[in-house]
Formats: structure tokens, C-alpha cells, sequence
């Protein structure tokens, strides 16, 4: 007979120790749960499953988007956007492309950057709209240096594909920034 575990209650390490056992949990957790999915870390078995655990939340929180509108699961966005740029030390900017319902169609990584700025093209948004059929996206993008304050580059690059978009008929229902744990929403800002 299996108890049950309250996961809550546990420590990182001893989460850590279920998916990979005590010895190896040990020698990997120095710390900080964000450190262990670092890409420049080495590729022991435990950080593949490490990565893979992370790779199958990502999948979960996508079912979650794409089974209902996701402004009504705008938590399960935020936690998608979390792991999804976990320990990135490099900017990258994230399209999730929306149908009519709003519900999630894809997610796709279009550009990435330095560690403090990426070239977004709003034209090759469009060209993967269009490809998905969506007619709407949340885009998003991160900000390793920890600070999720807007640079004003962010809000003219807002600006400049809520003008670009809406010329396709495609409207950006939010513009967030990762920094971290904490995920900005724009439109949250502007309410």
C-alpha cells in the first residue's frame, strides 16, 4: 500500500531526491531550484531527467491552454512563461498563437538575442500567424538580468506590433516580461 506524499510540505532537496534519488539530489542541489535547469550545466542522467520533468510541466500547461480561452487560465500562462524561460540567460521572444476562441493553437520560440536585447521582426510574426491561422497572440519575451520593468524599447516595440497586427486582423490580447519568477503583464499595467 502507497502513502500519499504532501509535496508541499518537502524541502527542494527532497523534492528533488523523488526524481532523481538521494545521492544524486545531493550532489546536484546546491541551493537553488533554477540553477539545476541552467543549459550551460553538464548533462548527467539526473539533469536529463531534470530537464525532461521540466519539459513534461510545459506539455501539461499547454494541454491546459489549448483545452480553454486563455485569458480564463491566465495563471497556467504565467506558469507556462515561467518555466518556459527558466534559467535562459539569454533574451528570447515567445508567440503563443491563439485561435477564435482563444484558445492556444501553438507556442513558438521566433527569436533570441544577447543577454540584454532581441530583434523582433514583426513580419515574421505575421508569417506564422497566418501559417497557424490565429487571429490573436500573447506575446512574450524575457529579461535575464532580473529587472521585469519595461525598457522603453520594449514599450516602443509594443506599440509597433499592436500598429503592425492590427493591419492583419490580428490582435495581441498581452505583451509580458519574465524576469525570474516574476512574469509583467502589459496588459495588466494599462488596466
Amino acid at each position: 500500500m502507497s502513502r500519499e506524499i504532501n509535496v508541499e510540505s518537502l524541502t527542494d532537496r527532497d523534492l528533488l531526491s523523488l526524481v532523481v534519488g538521494k545521492l544524486a539530489a545531493r550532489r546536484l542541489y546546491s541551493g537553488s531550484i533554477t540553477a539545476l535547469f541552467d543549459e550551460g550545466a553538464g548533462r548527467s542522467k539526473h539533469r536529463l531527467r531534470l530537464f525532461a520533468a521540466r519539459e513534461l510541466m510545459k506539455r501539461a500547461l499547454e494541454e491546459t491552454l489549448r483545452d480553454g480561452p486563455v485569458l480564463s487560465s491566465s495563471n497556467a500562462v504565467r506558469d507556462y512563461l515561467r518555466i518556459h524561460f527558466m534559467a535562459q540567460e539569454y533574451e528570447s521572444f515567445v508567440v503563443l498563437f491563439l485561435d477564435s476562441r482563444n484558445c492556444l493553437i501553438a507556442a513558438e520560440d521566433l527569436f533570441r538575442g544577447t543577454v540584454d536585447q532581441t530583434v523582433v521582426f514583426p513580419r515574421e510574426i505575421v508569417k506564422r500567424a497566418l501559417y497557424w491561422n490565429a487571429v490573436a497572440i500573447i506575446v512574450a519575451h524575457n529579461h535575464p538580468s532580473g529587472s521585469a520593468a519595461p525598457s522603453l524599447r520594449d514599450r516602443y516595440l509594443m506599440r509597433a506590433l499592436d500598429e503592425v497586427l492590427q493591419l492583419v486582423q490580428l490582435r495581441v490580447l498581452d505583451h509580458f516580461i519574465v524576469a525570474g519568477n516574476v512574469v509583467l503583464s502589459a496588459a495588466a499595467q494599462t488596466e
